[in-house]
């Protein structure tokens, strides 16, 4: 590079000592700083950088000059080293064309898919295989996840837990993404993925302790319903803020790359969440770690409210990536074996390239964002009813799981009941446990309390014992 700059300033101080005083530049000028940081700031598409050090090239006003500058800038086509540039990244060649890069393409980015609307593998289709085994667990858990859904948000709205969000419409991401991982494999979830948990071998039991706060949930009762964690499933505690996941998930592949673990890490996010700053770090900071981190966005139309439309202009999520140098792909979020295909071959080249990829699902939530949101002061009813028969990924998979002879009715009623009963044990037994004691707000943070903490544990006691007819009774002291 210094080689470079150093020739093109002779260049420039050659053509100043012939031409003197008759200089043919009028006052518009590129800036090109030796120092590049990939920025452009100019309008004419040469790369700007933060230095001191420059040279200024300025516009010709005359043909022949012009001609001359063509020369010195692009040289021919007989390997001249003047027609690009040797810069960090690559060769990048020079063009005498003032092109600017569209902000659209044509056509979208098309979307990976397997079954159609009605079950029916689409011909010609290529897609990991499943044998029977695994569909009939995938589609029973999934079933679990719904029922289970439906449950928990009937005891919010009965008061009995305080709130709850459910994956309605979303059961094949959960599912089927689980399925195509390994234990290993380390989940840093968004919210919406409760499935991948069940498929471990989280029980209900769990779920309700952690939804219900008991002293038996892993949390100790200081998390919002939902915000599950376990250790021993290698699913890292949900977070509220949106998008915070995201450069933790690479610092996490990046650790498992330093050890050499043949596992990824697979961190999920929406649509809103790529709006978040962590989302560019996050992704940015992996692709040149080159971290086994598989990034996976569910798209499904609506950050709380705000359509995608009103979240950013391009294609989706899915072209994203290529501005960071990640590869993508575009799934229907809604195909179970799409997504059990897509992220099988996304695991084996991520953890085999060390790399990192960007999954973009399109999908849809059928139910509220939470039970703090009505969704149908923003949404018409008649597209949420479309997408909760029409496109059900469940209705979908049980179709292709029947053909296969696999599945029957009477089977399906059998194991709808089972669950139902297990969910409803599950949390009429949480609601009859006790919850965590009030010590629980004060450790796990020092090793010794400070003074400052020692002081709000007896502030905090001595208000009890003064307002002790509004205290939960079934708080240990």
């Amino acid at each position: 590079m210094a080689i470079w700059v150093a020739r093109s300033r002779n260049i420039i101080t050659q053509y100043f000592l012939k031409t003197k005083n008759n200089c043919p530049f009028d006052q518009n000028y590129f800036l090109f700083h030796t120092n590049s940081s990939y920025k452009s700031r100019n309008r004419f598409g040469f790369l700007d950088c933060q230095s001191a050090t420059f040279m200024a090239f300025r516009r010709f006003e005359s043909v022949r000059a012009g001609e001359q500058a063509e020369a010195v800038a692009y040289g021919n086509e007989d390997g001249h080293e003047n027609q690009g540039i040797d810069f960090p990244g690559g060769r990048v060649a020079f063009t005498p064309q003032m092109k600017f890069i569209s902000e659209s393409t044509d056509k979208r980015i098309p979307c990976y898919r397997v079954l159609d609307d009605d079950g029916y593998s689409i011909p010609g289709s290529i897609f990991e295989q499943v044998d029977k085994e695994t569909a009939v667990k995938m589609y029973k858990s999934m079933v679990t996840l719904q029922i289970m859904d439906t449950i928990f948000h009937e005891a919010q709205r009965q008061g009995r837990i305080s709130f709850y969000l459910t994956s309605t419409g979303e059961e094949a991401i959960n599912i089927a993404t689980a399925a195509a991982l390994t234990p290993d494999d380390i989940i840093l979830p968004q919210y919406r993925e409760p499935g991948i948990l069940l498929w471990r071998g989280f029980t209900l039991q769990e779920f309700a302790n952690q939804c219900f706060g008991t002293k038996d949930d892993y949390g100790k009762g200081r998390q919002m319903p939902i915000h599950y964690s376990s250790k021993e499933h290698n699913y890292f505690a949900v977070s509220s803020p949106i998008a915070t996941q995201l450069p933790q998930a690479a610092g996490v592949a990046y650790s498992l790359k330093m050890d050499n673990k043949e596992a990824c890490v697979v961190a999920f996010m929406g649509d809103g969440g790529t709006s978040e700053g962590d989302f560019h770090a996050g992704l940015n900071f992996a692709a040149v770690m080159e971290a086994p981190v598989l990034f996976f966005c569910r798209n499904n139309g609506w950050a709380i409210s705000t359509p995608i439309s009103e979240q950013f202009r391009s294609d989706g999520v899915v072209v994203k990536g290529q501005g960071y140098g990640i590869r993508s792909i575009r799934i229907d979020g809604n195909d179970t074996l799409a997504v059990y295909s897509a992220i099988h071959a996304a695991r084996e080249m991520v953890i085999h390239e060390q790399k990192p990829i960007l999954v973009e699902a399109l999908t849809y939530r059928v139910g509220h964002h939470s039970t703090s949101d009505d969704s149908t002061k923003y949404r018409p009813m008649d597209e949420i009813e479309h997408w909760k028969t029409a496109r059900h990924p469940m209705s979908k998979f049980r179709k292709w799981v029947q053909r296969n002879g696999w599945w029957t009715d009477d089977e399906e009623t059998e194991l709808r009941g089972i669950i139902r009963k297990q969910v409803l044990n599950a949390i009429q037994m949480a609601d009859k446990t006790e919850k965590p004691s009030l010590d629980n707000l004060f450790t796990d943070v020092y090793d010794c309390l400070p003074l400052n903490l020692q002081e709000q544990e007896k502030s905090l006691r001595e208000t009890i014992k003064r307002h002790q007819q509004d205290f939960p009774a079934d708080v240990p002291l």
